[in-house]
């Protein structure tokens, strides 16, 4: 896989097309919105999903894990889909989860679909972090410095990249020069496209979307996704 690199309040990222990003100066790996138990979640309400989403994101956590050998972990919110997500997480996934990530420290943002710490779950649960101008949060948007940054999750970014054969819609990083906001990293997880209203708090300044690809990610600039946007409403009416 090839990353992209991203510079933030003086500090370099690793963007990857599996989803993550990485802060190679301190060996630590970033993801957002891992959502355990949402298959699980969806079918206690009738719906007839397959319940295997946690098995899989566990799987491709633990590749990129091996792939990045992080020291640390922070995953910046929803990392459990529900406050029960733990108690329907089958033993064989929670038994896995635990050994992945014993052996490096680990930091839990709190989200909106588990705010309360879960003491079965190894590491250190957390609000927000901080660490020198860089804040990582799970909804971002906060007001910071103009020399400070923000890593955040909760919207599950998309973005659709016009082709000659029609729009290519794939979960996508959002960046800025004092934001990133990262892709759902969960099997089971929808999509917000960011030219949505309800993410103007972070596109204010927006200048790059990164979609994921199997080996790379694709780049675009997010006025030319604002532009393309506007021509084809035009265009349609």
């Amino acid at each position: 896989m090839i990353a992209a690199p991203l510079h933030l309040a003086g500090e370099r990222f690793m963007l990857c097309p599996s989803g993550v990003a990485v802060w190679p100066a301190q060996r630590t790996l970033i993801v957002a919105d891992l959502h355990f138990e949402k298959g699980s979640a969806q079918a206690m309400r009738g719906h007839p999903v397959p319940p295997y989403d946690t098995r899989e994101t566990l799987t491709r956590l633990a590749f990129t894990m091996r792939r990045h050998a992080p020291r640390r972990v922070i995953v910046l919110g929803d990392a459990l889909h529900d406050d029960g997500a733990i108690a329907r997480m089958a033993p064989t996934d929670l038994a896995a989860l635990k050994r992945l990530l014993s052996p490096v420290e680990t930091l839990w943002i709190a989200g909106n679909h588990d705010p309360r710490p879960q003491p079965e779950l190894p590491g250190t649960c957390l609000p927000e972090w901080r660490e020198g101008r860089l804040h990582f949060r799970h909804v971002g948007g906060a007001p910071i410095a103009r020399n400070e940054a923000e890593l955040s999750g909760h919207y599950h970014p998309k973005a659709t990249l016009p082709t000659r054969i029609g729009g290519i819609t794939r979960p996508c990083f959002l960046a800025s020069g004092q934001r990133l906001v990262l892709p759902a990293f969960g099997a089971f997880t929808g999509g917000l496209d960011v030219l949505d209203p309800a993410l103007s708090a972070l596109t204010r300044g927006a200048l790059r979307v990164f979609l994921l690809g199997r080996d790379r990610l694709h780049s675009a600039a997010f006025e030319a996704l604002r532009q393309s946007f506007a021509a084809t409403e035009s265009a349609a009416r």
